[in-house]
């Protein structure tokens, strides 16, 4: 299963390869290097091996990095994803949390400055590119629009692997094919999330609800984070409810609190949850019996 979430990145890679070059290759040397280290030091106390999803961990986590991140601030956000996202709750298939955006999430809160700032437009190698503010933070800062068709094939600014919307969406349509991952979560996310930016939209707190919806992070971690088997509801008819939670908090957090990106907290946030939701559903079975 693991290796089926690989094969659906391994596209987005390239291309994020192709717009920002050396730097992608160098934070992947780090963050790979740091994320099996760490795996390898807490698992070798209980003589397990490294697992398969210390890979997609890596790969996420880098993906989701702005591309000009210094690679120390990268080394510590998935030493510590890994370490307390998932080791120190007994390892794989016992984290409650995603540890890609628990890593993500850590450095997003302790290096704002960096974080929300190291963007870049996207060149051929990295060749030639000049900072700037990533489409999410400028609409909402300054109402700007921007080309449909652009975002949607990755030429904007934003986290190295969450601008290829067209990847993104084949990779969707893959994980759902091999059955790897749950299209009722993705369904569910995307709907929610579809639903009230537009009723923002027909309220007059937001402007352009589809590049609203194509901005940010908000696909990328819909199809590659939220889906997570371990740290999801493991009910299907869980993940309907796992994904409205998702895409609630997302747009809430969007809209109106400090923090331009929410989705990566909206996914935390429903997986404290995810054994409450299975929970209650299983008690509205056996009560109905």
């Amino acid at each position: 299963m693991m290796r089926r979430v690989l094969y659906s990145l391994i596209p987005i890679y390239l291309f994020a390869l192709y717009f920002y070059g050396i730097r992608l290759i160098f934070l992947s040397i780090v963050v790979f290097a740091g994320g099996i280290l760490t795996e390898y030091i807490m698992e070798k106390r209980v003589k397990k091996n490294v697992s398969e999803a210390v890979l997609v961990t890596s790969l996420l986590f880098v993906l989701s990095l702005p591309p000009l991140t210094p690679w120390w601030v990268a080394l510590i956000g998935i030493i510590f994803g890994v370490l307390f996202g998932k080791e120190v709750f007994g390892g794989f298939g016992r984290n409650p949390f995603n540890p890609a955006i628990v890593g993500r999430l850590f450095i997003y809160i302790t290096f704002p400055n960096i974080m929300t700032l190291s963007w870049m437009v996207p060149g051929k190698f990295g060749i030639d590119v000049i900072t700037t503010a990533t489409p999410l933070k400028l609409m909402r800062e300054s109402n700007e629009a921007f080309d449909i068709v652009k975002m949607f094939f990755g030429f904007r600014a934003g986290s190295m692997g969450e601008s290829f919307i067209f990847l993104i969406l084949l990779g969707a349509i893959y994980l759902i094919y091999t059955k790897t991952a749950s299209w009722r979560i993705m369904l569910s996310t995307f709907l929610t999330s579809f639903i009230l930016i537009y009723a923002f939209y027909f309220s007059g707190i937001v402007n352009y609800p589809l590049q609203y919806l194509m901005s940010g992070s908000l696909i990328f971690v819909i199809v590659f984070m939220a889906t997570d088997p371990i740290s999801a509801p493991k009910k299907q008819i869980s993940h309907w409810y796992y994904g409205i939670i998702i895409g609630v908090v997302a747009v809430l957090i969007r809209t109106f609190s400090l923090f331009p990106e929410g989705t990566s907290f909206a996914v935390l946030f429903a997986n404290t949850f995810a054994p409450l939701i299975d929970e209650l559903v299983s008690l509205k079975k056996k009560v109905k019996i």
